[in-house]
């Protein structure tokens, strides 16, 4: 059974920082991509940043230079550290990843609120 969780959402002030991580089980950790999605109220769900089983990130434009996605493959956890935060990333944000037969596993989303 694969787990997806996310954590370590939160409310800060603009400029401050936040990490999240996100713990998936069930799959070789090692083999799958890992994406951060998020959705605001209002808006469809976008992609944040990925970072494949092979090491290869991609980010959206809007967050380039501010936020950061690693992976721990011994503890089978993804992290989107997140810097210089802006009211525009207030958002629900999700953990993703697929299994080699394509189906999709979300986490439960944890907020973020950027606000002065």
């Amino acid at each position: 059974q694969v787990q997806v969780t996310g954590s370590g959402g939160g409310t800060v002030q603009p400029g401050g920082s936040l990490r999240l991580s996100c713990t998936i089980s069930g799959l070789i950790f090692s083999w799958v991509d890992v994406d951060w999605y998020r959705q605001a109220p209002g808006k469809e769900r976008a992609l944040v940043a990925r970072i494949t089983s092979g090491g290869t990130i991609n980010y959206a434009e809007a967050v380039k230079d501010r936020f950061t996605i690693s992976r721990d493959n011994a503890k089978n956890t993804a992290f989107l550290q997140m810097n210089n935060l802006k009211p525009d990333d207030t958002a629900l944000y999700y953990c993703h990843t697929k299994n080699r037969a394509n189906i999709d596993f979300w986490g439960q989303g944890t907020q973020v609120t950027v606000s002065p």
